[in-house]
């Protein structure tokens, strides 16, 4: 009795002591352990997805690339499989699962002994308190803590709350943080298309992804995918017909399809700053929004196809400038050719290197062992450039432009330029422009960004030319002097001369004397001519006639400028704006006049599906709720736009600028075939070129120039340059649209008048055209042109050289200054 009392005494004193040492243990490793309970509002940082207008994947931003998904949301499945894998008994024990870490030191007992490496036994809520709340250091401290506050979470979270957290947050490789980014990077599907084998062997993967590499450690695994689901059928989460059938499938990696991504670098950057902006570096980058663009994809290939062309085609012009490498020598070339890193912008072609030169082709030799060859008439373009404009002599010869082992940029091709099929292996020579460029393509009703091109390749540069780069107009800011013209007395008919003007800028400062392109003067000449011809001098007086200060107001009204300075040389397009600015102004000249603001986003949702942005903010209380039909009439939503220029004014510079494509210096863009209108602009030194112009219901922009400011040559213009990429563009884009007429407001009246000359056309006279009048201000028989010899001779008549039918009232201008001046070469400003 007394042993028993010994023994029942010893035993009850060791358990005491145990006990008073797991409570030492528990208070002590408590002292500092995190707050658990923060994890009650934890959402795990998510990927901010970006998308196009038509819901394809446009880019992602995150520092860990994971798509949360509500526990509910999540297919059995999936969950059988982790559960099955990583804690069988997850539903039944109070956080830690006491007889699997038994189980766990029996097996390392035998690994030890083997050499074998040691396995764990933290369950699930384990790992959530160990990923979410400590660190992964391997010791025995790390694992008390761990199970204290698994304790702890499984007494403040419910199950599924634990394990939403855990397949959302574990790492699963491949750049894989959570199940669902795991299913789109290893097989492209969604989680709820995910097969038995497939989800099993996302299962497979958390305890080491690497070691189970579905390329590198296959047949690894594999196995381990097996183990899964075999675990899955002995928890009844499958049949033994299923686990065989899955045990049998194949283990293929999908890439996620290309098919499902927009390419737009350009848009997609400006799209990335603007959330930047408006989010914060951490919201965008862990806030999980779902962003849809305004982009149209079929617009935008059109906009990076057309833009790229247009720039080529410029620097063809303008000669070769030399391959892009050379080899060390032609052993090995195919090796030496692929470890070449591709020059930044030449990514759409392939180099090759040559390894032949025949008078009439170069044989070239491409990275993957293939030949090919250049025939002499892909090689005429290529004219050695010579310093200044010149270019070299005529190739004659492929040696002329090429030589053996030089590395060149190709690009097969399969016919000459006069249509003619060519053989097999044929490619043309090609080059990185040196001259860059922006591209806009804009909704003139809504404002909303359909395509934008920032230059030729953003692996060039991430500078958006399109909304970044400060330029000067030239002559495609002349609508905005003309509008202030129509809008305080002047007609598209009305005379204003054409003839030398001086003026003196300042004290001490030389005359002014701006002069047009073609360095003649026309005399009196209509408005509507003075546009279609881009007359710099007739631009000038009507500006000093109309007065810089409403001039000034128009651009800001438009949003041209923020603050032009009321000087003369501004009417010409000297002040700077961007290609965005002069889309979205000329859009709302094509709207009828209304205000829009550019947008590249239409709505913004968090991570629960809350709209948080939307663009079009016009009131619709009876639009929600309602079950789309085909008989349903569209709601009536009020037009809350604001109103920047009367509508007659908009409508009669719309016809104006339908001119200059008919009759004008766009000339080349009327074979396009559709209602087309716009303005090519060069400024001083043919620095920039540009061409802003629109259809109905689509407005463009571009201009082209080098990023450091030089001449692109005698007579390159926007009406060369630039007016081609227009109007590729718009012959792509409209190419399935109807021929829609531009729309004319209320007020206007249409009257026949000679094109020359404004005066009413006579019947049956050919050079007739309808031209736009608000009531009132239409020509009448007799009217006739006020010509003051005196006034020619000092350029100072009514308005400042405007010259109007009788019975009109001459707006007020400013003539102070003005002088006759002798024609002079040059163009002596922008043009």
């Amino acid at each position: 009795m007394r042993i028993l009392v010994g023994i029942l005494s010893a035993v009850f004193f060791l358990v005491v002591v145990a006990a008073g040492g797991v409570v030492f243990a528990i208070h002590h490793y408590s002292q500092g352990l995190p707050e658990y309970a923060q994890l009650a509002d934890y959402q795990p940082p998510t990927v901010t997805r970006v998308h196009a207008g038509d819901g394809r994947l446009l880019a992602e931003f995150a520092t860990e690339r994971r798509v949360f998904i509500p526990i509910e949301a999540m297919p059995k499945r999936v969950i059988r499989g982790f559960i099955s894998a990583e804690d069988q008994n997850f539903y039944s024990h109070r956080g830690v699962d006491f007889g699997a870490i038994l189980r766990a030191i029996v097996t390392n007992v035998e690994n030890v002994a083997s050499g074998r490496r040691m396995i764990g036994a933290s369950g699930i809520t384990q790992q959530v308190a160990k990923n979410f709340l400590l660190t992964n250091e391997v010791s025995f401290e790390r694992k008390i803590k761990e199970a204290i506050l698994a304790f702890r979470m499984e007494q403040a979270f419910t199950k599924d709350r634990i394990l939403e957290l855990y397949l959302n947050e574990i790492f699963l490789g491949n750049r894989s943080y959570g199940v669902a980014a795991a299913a789109l990077n290893y097989f492209n599907k969604p989680l709820d298309e995910l097969t038995i084998a497939e989800a099993a062997y996302l299962a497979a993967l958390p305890k080491a992804p690497n070691n189970y590499h579905p390329v590198r450690q296959h047949d690894a695994a594999v196995a381990r995918r097996n183990w899964v689901i075999g675990r899955m059928q002995e928890d009844g989460a499958i049949t033994a017909e299923e686990a065989a059938q899955a045990k049998a499938e194949p283990l293929e990696v999908r890439r996620r399809d290309e098919t499902e991504y927009v390419i737009a670098d350009y848009f997609a950057e400006e799209v990335r700053r603007q959330l930047l902006a408006r989010f914060g570096e951490q919201q965008l980058y862990e806030g999980g929004y779902s962003v849809r663009t305004t982009v149209d994809p079929q617009l935008q290939d059109i906009a990076t196809r057309s833009l790229r062309d247009g720039l080529v085609a410029y620097d063809r012009r303008h000669g070769w400038r030399g391959p892009v490498g050379k080899l060390e020598s032609f052993q090995n070339w195919a090796k030496q050719l692929a470890e070449m890193p591709m020059p930044a912008g030449g990514e759409i072609w392939q180099m090759a290197a040559v390894l032949e030169v025949e008078a009439g082709e170069a044989q070239i030799g491409l990275a993957d062992g293939g030949r090919g060859r250049i025939p002499l008439s892909e090689l005429k373009w290529a004219r050695r450039w010579v310093e200044g404009e010149r270019m070299g002599p005529e190739v004659k010869q492929a040696g002329d432009v090429l030589a053996q082992g030089e590395v060149i940029l190709v690009e097969p091709v399969a016919k000459d330029a006069k249509g003619k099929d060519l053989p097999a292996g044929t490619y043309g020579l090609r080059q990185i422009p040196a001259v860059q460029g922006g591209l806009v393509a804009m909704d003139p009703h809504t404002g909303r960004v359909l395509a934008m091109s920032g230059g030729f390749s953003s692996r060039i540069s991430v500078f958006n030319r399109a909304t970044q780069a400060l330029r000067q107009p030239g002559s495609s800011f002349k609508p905005f002097v003309y509008m202030a013209a129509l809008d305080n007395g002047f007609t598209p008919s009305s005379l204003v001369m054409d003839a030398p003007f001086a003026i003196q800028p300042g004290p001490g400062q030389a005359l002014w004397r701006p002069q047009n392109y073609s360095e003649d003067f026309l005399g009196p000449t209509t408005l509507r001519v003075g546009m279609e011809k881009s007359r710099n001098v007739m631009t000038v007086r009507l500006a000093n006639s109309v007065g810089m200060d409403r001039v000034a107001d128009y651009a800001e009204r438009f949003g041209v400028v923020d603050k032009l300075p009321p000087v003369l040389s501004m009417s010409l397009g000297a002040g700077e704006t961007t290609v965005l600015k002069m889309t979205t102004a000329y859009s709302m000249i094509v709207n009828g006049g209304k205000k829009v603001i550019p947008a590249f986003i239409d709505r913004i949702q968090d991570h629960t599906g809350k709209v948080v942005f939307k663009h079009d903010m016009r009131p619709c209380p009876n639009c929600g709720g309602i079950q789309w039909s085909p008989d349903l009439a569209v709601p009536d939503v009020p037009d809350a736009r604001e109103s920047v220029i009367d509508p007659r004014t908009a409508y009669q510079m719309v016809s104006i600028l339908e001119g200059v494509v008919q009759r004008g210096t766009a000339r080349m863009v009327a074979s396009v075939g559709k209602p087309l209108a716009g303005k090519t602009g060069t400024t001083n030194d043919a620095l920039d070129a540009w061409f802003v112009g629109f259809s109905p219901d689509l407005a463009v922009g571009l201009y082209i120039g080098f990023d450091q400011p030089r001449s692109l040559g005698a007579k390159e213009t926007g009406g060369s340059v630039s007016a081609p990429v227009f109007k590729d563009f718009m012959a792509d884009a409209l190419k399935d649209e109807p021929a829609t007429p531009f729309r004319m407001p209320p007020g206007i009246r249409l009257v026949r008048v000679d094109a020359a000359t404004g005066q009413l056309a006579e019947p049956g006279q050919r050079n007739a055209i309808w031209e736009a009048f608000k009531p009132g201000t239409e020509p009448r028989p007799g009217d006739y042109i006020v010509l003051d010899g005196s006034e020619i001779a000092s350029g100072s008549g009514p308005g400042g050289g405007a010259f109007l039918p009788p019975g009109s009232v001459p707006p007020p201008g400013r003539s102070q200054g003005q002088e006759q001046a002798p024609a002079s070469t040059g163009t002596g400003g922008l043009y």
